[in-house]
């Protein structure tokens, strides 16, 4: 039953967001909704099949904190910038469609959050004690958080410095990958496994699903793809520069063979 109402939630919050962007005329704003709606997810998962656990407590820490830190950036983000170029180029090519269609894209977002939500009910129902396990999963969960805000901040100082206009962002973490956010963003769903794998629970292996989506996600379908055709139609041979020199998503340097 849990699974069936979390479901329906995010669901439901995913119908608000369609009619948040339709209101607003900024699709920037499902983002948002989508954030807390995956956040509130796990929250719900923790508490409603933890019984007040300790590793129920620290699922649900975990979860509200990913929210409120990618969350909170995205609404920053969205109350003093413009439409994100991914909803502004399907806005372009659905038309007149962009509305009914943009109802069935939501859905699917909220399915895939929902899908996403099940590793913190993995995580919740691992009967084994805190362990080591757990610490591993909190150590990578907190250099996700930081890294992923060390380069969210890192790419809003270089957007308001007004001689950077039209520029390309190579500062910091940028410097070693095109996509820094986008890689500690997939480092934090690699916590959940760790949470959720041990000898008495088999079924938390079922967990490495979320990194493993959310990955493909984010650098074959809704993350990486369009992003950078969006920026090689807007920086263009800058742009090309950079993908040469600088790996796609692991932030490291880009070590020739030759």
């Amino acid at each position: 039953m849990i699974v069936l109402a979390v479901t329906a939630g995010v669901s439901l919050a995913m119908m608000l967001a369609w009619a948040v962007q339709r209101r607003t005329g900024n699709a920037g704003w499902v983002d948002v909704i989508w954030t807390f709606a995956l956040g509130g997810a796990g929250v719900a998962y923790a508490l409603a099949a933890g019984a007040g656990g300790p590793r129920a407590w620290l699922a649900a820490a975990l979860a509200a904190a990913w929210a409120l830190r990618l969350g909170g950036y995205i609404l920053r983000r969205t109350r003093h910038g413009t439409e994100d170029v991914r909803y502004a180029r399907l806005r372009a090519e659905w038309g007149d469609g962009f509305q009914r269609r943009m109802f069935g894209f939501l859905q699917i977002q909220a399915a895939v959050a929902a899908a996403l939500a099940l590793a913190v009910l993995l995580a919740t129902r691992n009967p084994a004690p805190l362990g080591m396990g757990d610490a591993a999963g909190v150590a990578v969960f907190l250099i996700a958080i930081l890294g992923g805000n060390a380069a969210d901040e890192q790419l809003l100082r270089f957007r308001r410095e007004p001689a950077n206009r039209g520029q390309v962002c190579a500062a910091g973490l940028w410097r070693w990958s095109r996509h820094p956010n986008y890689f500690f963003e997939f480092l934090a769903w690699c916590a959940w496994p760790l949470l959720a794998i041990s000898a008495a629970y088999p079924p938390g292996w079922l967990a490495l699903t979320a990194p493993a989506l959310m990955y493909w996600l984010l650098v074959h379908v809704s993350g990486i793809p369009p992003l950078e055709e969006a920026m090689l139609r807007s920086r263009g041979d800058a742009y090309r520069a950079y993908q040469a020199r600088t790996r796609p998503f692991l932030p490291l340097p880009k070590w020739s063979l030759k």
